[in-house]
């Protein structure tokens, strides 16, 4: 690889760690929530399983769509879920700081019921994962490294890099990613800002696709587009960023308010 070629791979392996980030984050929230009735010697080994379906589950997925990852059907259709995924996660969280989100009641599951419940979410998660770090490498040139499954295998290796380090997020910094939601909660919103803008990505990969033509392979190729792609997708970042601070200064002056309040 010439230095153009690596600085490109790069720039995306850091784009997916970041959000690979975010997403385990918030995904560790998810099982957090999902165990938390358990006491704590159960709720370790429920979560231990949910780990381990996650490494199961994610690398499947890989091995999987990167054998299917030339048919457009397939293009098509994981582009459709990523925007499906952050739409619906948009709503959600709005609608959770609104109040509108209805709190669940209802029995408590026992502890296989739990660990069944983690493992199927291990499967959603990990299917938007993968479908998002394939996303953003299916757009990268050749890198000259023989295949591996139906993707070029430097694309296949930043895959697997991005997923592995999702994993290791997962498991160790979890907690550090945790903390930066609670204290900037408008990031989580800015994350799937950013997956459906790397759903709009791949839709444009498949519109481009040689059956399809719908856009010129030319385009979906140009630096005009990919420039286009990676300011966006950091004006996303950026203004996440300064908004969740906004907010985190308004939710604590909104605290030492009521603070004073209370000493009156």
């Amino acid at each position: 690889m010439d230095v153009s070629l690596l600085m490109e791979y790069g720039w995306v392996l850091i784009i997916l760690v970041l959000l690979e980030g975010l997403l385990a984050a918030d995904n560790a929230l998810v099982l957090a929530i999902m165990v938390k009735h358990l006491d704590e010697q159960k709720r370790k080994k429920a979560l231990f399983y949910g780990l381990f379906g996650a490494f199961i589950f994610r690398f499947a997925s890989l091995f999987l769509i990167s054998f299917l990852v030339d048919v457009w059907q397939v293009q098509a259709i994981g582009a459709l879920y990523l925007l499906f995924i952050s739409a619906s996660n948009i709503v959600k969280f709005c609608r959770k700081k609104t109040g509108a989100l209805p709190k669940e009641k209802g029995r408590q599951s026992g502890f296989w019921t739990t660990v069944l419940k983690v493992e199927l979410a291990d499967i959603a998660f990990a299917i938007d994962s993968i479908l998002a770090a394939v996303a953003l490498a299916v757009a990268l040139p050749a890198s000259g490294i023989p295949s591996i499954g139906g993707m070029d295998g430097g694309q296949f290796i930043v895959v697997f890099l991005g997923g592995l380090i999702g994993l290791i997020i997962m498991r160790f910094a979890a907690n550090f990613f945790v903390k930066l939601l609670h204290a900037r909660p408008v990031l989580e919103l800015a994350a799937f800002a950013i997956v459906g803008w790397v759903g709009v990505k791949l839709a444009v990969h498949t519109l481009a696709h040689p059956f399809l033509h719908v856009i010129s392979h030319s385009f979906a190729e140009s630096g005009l587009w990919k420039s286009l792609f990676y300011a966006v997708l950091a004006l996303i970042a950026l203004g996440g960023w300064l908004m969740s601070g906004r907010a985190a200064k308004a939710h604590a002056a909104a605290g030492e308010t009521a603070a004073s309040e209370e000493r009156l």
